[in-house]
């Protein structure tokens, strides 16, 4: 059997860490990777004591979004990036949830990452939402999320111009997020999930069904958006040479 690449694990009294430590794919969504995310936050929405979640990554990789494999399945049209929701795993899980970036975030690793309560990023990491690099407009809930998070001048220039930007740059521009040096970023998510632990639980699931209902009622009707402009820019010739040529094929 395959090593697992989520690791799930009580860190302290009621505070559940999550981490992807796919060191072979650098924490693509492999198949393997979507399904243990999946499988860790149905185990977290029913457990009835853990009050706050930490998703990390290893080393200088928080998440890296689609694979080459997938990215050309959905190019051909065999498939829907909505078919597989493991972007909005932290919006839709009960408890809070603080994603700890504290490596580079790529693409859909960055949405992904952007859907928790707490985000928290790393000077030196790089975050992008690339998707119009190949060619594609975003997906993942990206036309959502960013601008929301981000707010709407640097959001859409995110998602427009595809750049990198590296978290000291991200923190320059005025990024609502707290930022700082790599090796402090998981003290600081812990100080976050320690506050949030001396809450009661049914305080803290009442509270965040609150104040993320607007987001969880208006994602469909995103997603759906964002799987309707695929069927216009994916299957695009140069956007499966594109594919190819940025994963080195």
């Amino acid at each position: 059997m395959a090593e697992p690449v989520v690791d799930v694990r009580e860190v302290e009294p009621f505070i559940v860490q999550v981490t992807m430590c796919d060191r072979v794919n650098k924490n693509t969504f492999t198949h393997q990777m979507s399904r243990e995310l999946i499988q860790a936050f149905t185990a977290i929405g029913t457990n009835q004591t853990w009050k706050a979640v930490i998703l990390t990554g290893f080393d200088s990789y928080f998440a890296s979004g689609g694979t080459q494999e997938d990215l050309l399945t959905l190019q051909e049209g065999k498939a829907r990036f909505s078919d597989n929701n493991i972007y909005g795993l932290a919006l839709e899980c009960p408890i809070p949830v603080i994603s700890a970036m504290q490596g580079h975030g790529i693409g859909g690793g960055f949405v992904m990452g952007l859907f928790a309560d707490f985000v928290i990023l790393s000077r030196e990491s790089v975050y992008t939402t690339n998707f119009m690099k190949y060619g594609f407009t975003p997906g993942m809930g990206a036309t959502m999320i960013v601008p929301h998070k981000l707010g709407p001048v640097l959001g859409n220039e995110m998602l427009l111009q595809a750049r990198r930007y590296r978290g000291d740059e991200l923190q320059r521009r005025g990024v609502a997020f707290a930022v700082h040096p790599r090796a402090e970023v998981m003290n600081q998510a812990m100080e976050i999930a320690r506050d949030l632990a001396r809450i009661p639980r049914i305080s803290l699931i009442t509270l965040k069904d609150h104040l993320v209902r607007g987001l969880r009622e208006s994602l469909p009707r995103f997603i759906e958006q964002e799987v309707a402009m695929h069927g216009v820019t994916f299957h695009q010739q140069e956007v499966k040479d594109n594919i190819r040529a940025m994963f080195g094929m």
